[in-house]
Formats: C-alpha cells, sequence, structure tokens
C-alpha cells in the first residue's frame, strides 16, 4: 500500500478540478442544516389556554373561567386547568359575579377538556397545535426531537458498513434522496407517532450524508485542503443552510408546508468528547425556543454564531495542536454554561450573550473533532471508526432534548449537567493522541505509534 497523501497529490493545492470537487462535495451539507433542527420551530409551544366552548356565560365569567397562576413572578392564565363548566354556568345563569359575589379560588377546576385556545401571534399551526401536545402531553415534544437522534444513531452505525460496500458517492446520493422523501412524507403525517418514525428516517439519512461525505472528503483532498474542507468547507455550508432556516420558517408558519418546501432542498443537490460536545451543541440549539425575545432572531443568532467559529477554527487547525484546541473551547463552552445560571432573569442580553458564546465554543468544538478523529484512525478503519464515534455522539444527541426539557422542573439543571460533562470532557480529550503535523496513518500498527 502507497503512501495515502502520496497517493491523492496529483490533485494538487489548488486548480478548476479541486475547487469543483471541494464544492460538490460541500453542498450537500447545506441540506443538512435545512432539514436538521426544524423541530425548534414545528415543535414550540405557542401561548395556550383552555379552550371554551360556546355556551351561555356572562363576559364576567368567560373572562374568569380560567385561573390565574403565578410564572416567574408574574401572574398569568393557567395553560392546563379551568374553573369547573357546569358550576360556572350555573353561576352565571343566577346572576354572580366573579370576584365580589363569589370567591374564586373555592371554586373547583378541571382539566381542558375541550381542547385549547392557541395563540396564533408566532406560529399559524404546528405538531403542538394540531395534536394537542400541551400539559400532560408535553413530553412528547421532546420524544419527537430524540427520534431524529435516534434516527443519527442507526445511521451512524450502519452508514460505514454501507459505504465500504458499495462506496462514498453511493450512499451519499441515496441518503440525499432518502432524507427528501422522509422529510416529505413527515409533512403528511397524520398523528404524532408518524411524525415520529419519519423523523427517525430523517435522522438515520441525515447522518449518512454527513459521513459518507465528510470521509470521501478527507480521502480525496491534499492534506492541507483537508482541513478547509472539514471546517470551512463541511461545517460552514451546513451552517449556511442552518442559517437560512429561521427565515424559511418565518415565512411559512405553517408546519406542513414548511416541511414539505424544507424536502425539496436535497433533491436539488442529488444530481464521551462526542457525546458531550452533541448535548451542548444540539442542546443549546434546541433551547433557542426558550430563550427570551424573538425566537427567529434568536435562532439566526445561534446560527450567525457558528460563522466566526468555522472561521477561526480553520485557522487555529492550520497553526495548532488538536489536542490543546479541543480542550480549550470544551473548556469555554462548559464553563460559560456554568455561569449562565448565575444571571439575573433581568439581564437577558447578558444571558444571552453567554449563550451565544457558549454555542461558539461548542461549534469551534464540533468543527475540531470530526479531523482530530479522522487523523487518528488509520485508512483501514477510519469509515467505521468514524461511524463509531458519531453512534456515540447520537447518545448525547437523543438525551439533549431531554436535558432542555429539565428546565420545566428548574432552568439551571440543563445548564449545570451539559457544563459537567463538558468540562469532564475536555479532561478526557487530553489523553488522546496528538495527530498535528503527522501523516494520516494507513495502518492500525502506524495509529499505535501514535502516543496519547
Amino acid at each position: 500500500m502507497g503512501d495515502y497523501d502520496e497517493d491523492t497529490a496529483f490533485l494538487g493545492q489548488t486548480g478548476p478540478y479541486f475547487w469543483t470537487t471541494f464544492f460538490l462535495l460541500n453542498t450537500v451539507f447545506v441540506s443538512t442544516g435545512f432539514n436538521g433542527l426544524y423541530i425548534v420551530f414545528v415543535g414550540a409551544a405557542p401561548k395556550h389556554h383552555c379552550l371554551i366552548p360556546d355556551v351561555n356565560l356572562t363576559d364576567e365569567w368567560r373572562n374568569a373561567i380560567i385561573p390565574f397562576t403565578e410564572v416567574d413572578g408574574k401572574e398569568v392564565k393557567n395553560q392546563c386547568s379551568r374553573y369547573k363548566l357546569d358550576v360556572v354556568r350555573n353561576l352565571s345563569a343566577e346572576g354572580y359575579i366573579p370576584g365580589r359575589d363569589v370567591n374564586l379560588t373555592s371554586l373547583e377546576k378541571e382539566g381542558c377538556l375541550d381542547g385549547w385556545n392557541y395563540s396564533k401571534e408566532i406560529y399559524q399551526s404546528n405538531i403542538v397545535t394540531e395534536w394537542d401536545l400541551v400539559c400532560d402531553n408535553q413530553w412528547k415534544v421532546p420524544f419527537a426531537s430524540s427520534t431524529l437522534f435516534v434516527g443519527y444513531l442507526l445511521g451512524s452505525l450502519i452508514s460505514g458498513q454501507l459505504s465500504d460496500r458499495f462506496g462514498r458517492k453511493k450512499v451519499v446520493f441515496i441518503s440525499l434522496a432518502a432524507q427528501s422523501v422522509s422529510v416529505l412524507l413527515q409533512s403528511f403525517s397524520y398523528s404524532w407517532r408518524m411524525f415520529c418514525i419519519m423523523f427517525l428516517f430523517v435522522g438515520a439519512s441525515q447522518i449518512s450524508i454527513y459521513i459518507s461525505a465528510f470521509v470521501l472528503g478527507t480521502e480525496v483532498l491534499s492534506k492541507t485542503m483537508r482541513v478547509i474542507f472539514t471546517t470551512l468547507g463541511a461545517f460552514l455550508f451546513y451552517c449556511i443552510g442552518y442559517m437560512t432556516l429561521p427565515w424559511i420558517a418565518y415565512g411559512i408558519r405553517e408546519w406542513r408546508t414548511l416541511l414539505a418546501v424544507l424536502s425539496m432542498t436535497s433533491v436539488v443537490y442529488i444530481p464521551l468528547w462526542w457525546m458531550a460536545i452533541n448535548i451542548g451543541y444540539f442542546g443549546l440549539s434546541l433551547n433557542t425556543s426558550n430563550l427570551s425575545g424573538n425566537p427567529f432572531m434568536n435562532c439566526f443568532l445561534s446560527a450567525t454564531t457558528e460563522v466566526p467559529a468555522y472561521v477561526v477554527s480553520t485557522w487555529l487547525l492550520s497553526k495548532c495542536p488538536r489536542r490543546a484546541l479541543l480542550s480549550s473551547f470544551l473548556v469555554i463552552g462548559g464553563g460559560v454554561l456554568l455561569l449562565i445560571q448565575f444571571i439575573p432573569d433581568s439581564f437577558h442580553y447578558v444571558a444571552l450573550a453567554l449563550e451565544m458564546t457558549g454555542k461558539f465554543g461548542f461549534t469551534m468544538a464540533f468543527s475540531m473533532v470530526y479531523i482530530y478523529t479522522a487523523e487518528i484512525y488509520p485508512t483501514v478503519l477510519r469509515n467505521v471508526g468514524m461511524g463509531m464515534c458519531s453512534s456515540a455522539a447520537r447518545i448525547g444527541s437523543i438525551t439533549a432534548p431531554y436535558v432542555i426539557y429539565l428546565g420545566t422542573y428548574n432552568k439551571v439543571l440543563p445548564y449545570i449537567l451539559m457544563g459537567s460533562l463538558t468540562i469532564a470532557s475536555s479532561v478526557v480529550n487530553l489523553f488522546l493522541p496528538e495527530t498535528f503535523n503527522r501523516d494520516l496513518p494507513e495502518t492500525v500498527e502506524q495509529m499505535q505509534e501514535c502516543q496519547g
């Protein structure tokens, strides 16, 4: 077996063939940016309260039938209960005035037996409003998010084997087609269960695109250009799709139409440290809908933060050792997450800035971990190794929605968990071998020569 980098040296550093190959490989990542995080909008819970049927109630009782509850020091309408309708209807018929003749706190409550009334200020419809995924059913939203990452796990396990057997390029094109079909079928979901099943296929096809295209790029490009491809290339093109997503969602507020449009983006292109990074990265990405302010702008800022991260990481990867860089940015991401919990609610912009700083750190680590892992494994194991490491990362992705869900019990819990895991992973990373300025290992024996 000849030297890997010598065998691929004919491509050169620049030139028409190289740039054509570079851009064709990278364009496939744009569609994954479109389709990776639309659950942020499709699964967001708008303001809601119990639906009051068209019964004979006075205006006073119709306004008073929803009890108030205290949330973050403010009195707001209860989203999951109302005063018992039969009792209120009798009191209204007898002419009693709520608050004056009747002590409302003494009235018996009941659930939203007639459904919910949802605000359409932000979303015309999504899976929450269509299938009432609120109150006792609110757990179904993070479960749906996790099915995407279960798909990532399954896709990570099989994509490496398939690409080794049938070829990287074939797997990339088949996965692009599968992603497009899965998202389109998901837009026709008639139930929450069907939505989750199709989301699993979306995740499996999406990670297959990522791994196969990424490995293909690292194997056909030169040593110098390999760094550019894995940072400014693959991840920046993903970020372009990610940045475009909130603007598409802003223009299309109906979830079925949104998914149908996003499914077409794939058709255009058809002619423990991994785990912690994924928990932090996807945790912060999915958390944008929970931040104060405009959810579309929050998502856009979250995506925009990735651009300088990819640019800076490209330069640093060509100048600095991988191990120190990865650990440093894991510390930055984890440290910021641990600090956020001490910021008062009134300092919204400070908390937002810290969250974006954490996203910056995780994005830097995310862009580095792929090339670092590809350089550790020898050629004979690289695709399988990338698949297995990505599988480990999917465990983090699968749990990320539930980490964010912990905020419903205590808002600091997600930050403590994500921050602690990230700091711990930065320490574990220090035991990995250094690959900076070393040739790609061809065999297991060459890999073993690298000391951790």
